[in-house]
């Protein structure tokens, strides 16, 4: 006789609750509660229902009160970044305005390949009191709301209309967001009435279940394809990308190029997977990188390119190699590792590092090769020493992030996004620790910087409680979203915020000006609709939310304010103005493709217009 099955009664949404406080995974060894907690700001479409089964379990899944369901998104993607992607936190927002909120957050996570788990009201599925209040209606489908919009920015993508559902849509969730090759936000519409329909689960569904991150060994045979084409490399060169880290293969990495002698170029996502001093490093790619990485990229024979979705930034829009090299790519993606035509090798990076350094054997690059990049980087490095100096020119972003970089600890957190500081912080920043810089430009998002920050601080002081998370943002950025300054002071988590001030949105009007146009609606003195610009007082303004802050008018101000706020227990604000025109990093760039306009009245316009034309010969045409 077939025992019967064991069941306990719960409401869909304490089932989905109960179900993530059973969830584990294995990190250095050690077994931890997979999701971290979550963000939440609650409204009539998710607080009686989810509301109250968090409530339950507000010990074993803390829940951080948000200020915008965005800036809550931003977070919760900081935080598995910082996890590598082995844990996620939850978002849970209202149905409507609340949920729509979300969209942009999710878009983020998706571009940068990050788990986050949305649980979001949605409308009843009865229809009964239809229409409700925030909902959405199309007159001729009454499926579609606002939750649909997801679909476009998720990886994973369910509405539950039945308590039975979440049986198999929690563990799909799941095994989305810890999958190395697909891995992304995942979103649950809740409608509103069946968060609280009772169901009789099976108890089995809330065992405790202990996952591990999947490594896809590669093909033997795309390892033997990449092996050869490395050697007959006579100028090669290698990729490190954000991937590297999130496989955890930055030793692999480093052996791997040790023991064949490969120079190595980092991405933005990959910044940080080498040391500043380490002799192969040459130095950040693409667009924000470096006259050193970009020297060597057009040179190279064969490229591997580990971890990395080689977005334009990188390859900048593709002339940053030349015509006939040859691209490996190592790539847990599929989509990823064949780019351009590129050889694929799909699987996981750190055992395909391994696998491949057996293959190569005892292959090492052409000794004039090494020294040559070496050189390439010396240079670079003298020009850096001096771009972030003080002094030798009006107030700068590369003499803000000079300042920080020789006071922080090696193990403090370095959040940036968007506008122009993540170029700045690219090309200036000297790695001191592995794994310590987070520049968000897989989706450049104004104000990813101080949400981000909070995010990665919670991250940050589950493990390094004694280190520090330091946020750089420009005044854009900031006015965009701040109120995460209040959630930081409101939590305890201490953050560093540099707010540099160069009134308005200055690295577009760079590029409009750049690009033969006058400036126009990005500084605040050019905007034809501000008939008296005025200066926000951003000390004042962060004060008022609960941190200490100052305001600093040099580099050397710059440096005793840092010391104070490293000094302090508390939530630092500090503020300085840089120059919106001078104070610009002038080398380490790549040619970037921006639409231009065909016709013009501006002969300046139609001049950068022939010059962007004119370079086209350069890109590479995918073969």
């Amino acid at each position: 006789m077939t025992k019967p099955v064991e069941t306990v009664r719960l409401t869909t949404a304490q089932a989905i609750v109960r179900f993530l406080v059973n969830q584990y995974v294995v990190i250095d060894g050690r077994e931890t509660r997979l999701c971290g907690g979550g963000f939440g700001i609650f409204g009539h479409g998710n607080v009686p229902c989810l509301g109250e089964a968090l409530y339950a379990v507000r010990d074993e899944l803390p829940l951080y009160r948000g200020q915008n369901e965005q800036s809550m998104g931003f977070a919760a993607a900081a935080y598995a970044k910082y996890h590598l992607r082995q844990r996620f936190m939850f978002c849970t927002a209202s149905a409507g305005p609340g949920t729509a909120n979300l969209l942009t957050a999710a878009a983020l996570a998706h571009a940068n390949r990050l788990p986050m788990l949305m649980l979001c009201g949605d409308s009843f599925v009865t229809r009964l009191p239809d229409p409700v209040l925030q909902q959405l209606e199309h007159f001729n489908n009454p499926t579609l709301g606002v939750n649909d919009a997801f679909k476009s920015v998720t990886r994973y993508w369910d509405r539950i209309t039945h308590p039975a559902q979440i049986i198999q849509a929690l563990p799909a969730a799941i095994a989305t967001m810890l999958d190395p090759a697909d891995c992304g936000p995942a979103f649950i519409g809740l409608p509103q009435d069946v968060q609280g329909w009772a169901y009789d689960y099976p108890v089995s569904l809330f065992d405790k279940r202990i996952h591990r991150i999947r490594r896809q060994t590669p093909d033997v045979a795309e390892i033997a394809d990449a092996a050869a084409l490395l050697k007959t490399a006579q100028r090669p060169m290698i990729i490190a990308g954000g991937g590297v880290q999130y496989s955890q293969a930055v030793a692999e990495l480093t052996a791997f190029a040790e023991r064949h002698g490969i120079p190595v170029v980092e991405t933005i996502a990959g910044r940080a997977n080498l040391l500043n001093d380490h002799e192969l490093n040459i130095g950040p790619l693409g667009v924000t990188g470096s006259n050193s990485a970009n020297a060597i990229a057009e040179k190279a024979d064969v490229i591997l390119a580990v971890g990395t979705r080689m977005q334009d930034f990188t390859t900048g829009s593709w002339t940053a190699f030349a015509h006939d090299a040859r691209i490996i790519g190592l790539n847990a993606a599929r989509h990823d590792a064949m780019k351009h035509l590129s050889l694929p090798v799909v699987g996981d990076a750190k055992l395909g590092l391994l696998a491949l350094g057996e293959a190569l054997g005892t292959y090492r690059a052409p000794g004039t090769w090494v020294e040559a990049a070496a050189g390439e980087r010396k240079a670079w490095n003298a020009y850096v020493a001096t771009n972030v100096a003080p002094g030798n020119r009006p107030n700068s972003y590369a003499q803000a992030i000079g300042v920080v970089n020789a006071l922080c600890d090696k193990r403090d957190r370095v959040v940036a996004a968007a506008g122009g500081l993540p170029a700045e912080l690219t090309a200036n920043w000297r790695t001191l620790e592995v794994g310590t810089v987070d520049v968000e430009f897989g989706f450049s998002c104004m104000g990813y910087e101080i949400a981000g920050g909070w995010g990665a601080r919670i991250a940050q002081s589950e493990r390094e409680p004694d280190r520090d998370t330091i946020v750089f943002v420009g005044d854009g950025s900031y006015l965009l979203m701040n109120s995460d300054i209040y959630s930081a002071a409101l939590t305890g988590k201490k953050l560093i915020i540099l707010v540099l001030d160069n009134g308005g949105y200055a690295v577009i009007n760079k590029l409009q000006n750049n690009m033969g146009g006058d400036s126009f609606n990005n500084l605040i003195a050019d905007c034809p609709t501000i008939p008296a610009p005025f200066t926000v007082d951003f000390e004042a303004h962060a004060a008022a939310m609960g941190a200490e802050a100052v305001s600093v008018t040099s580099p050397e101000e710059l440096g005793n304010a840092f010391k104070a706020a490293k000094a302090s227990s508390r939530t630092s604000v500090i503020v300085m103005k840089v120059d919106p025109y001078e104070g610009w990093t002038q080398e380490g760039h790549t040619w970037w493709e921006v639409g231009t306009p065909q016709v013009s009245g501006s002969e300046r316009v139609l001049d950068a217009h022939r010059k962007v034309e004119d370079s086209r010969h350069r890109q590479r045409k995918g073969v």
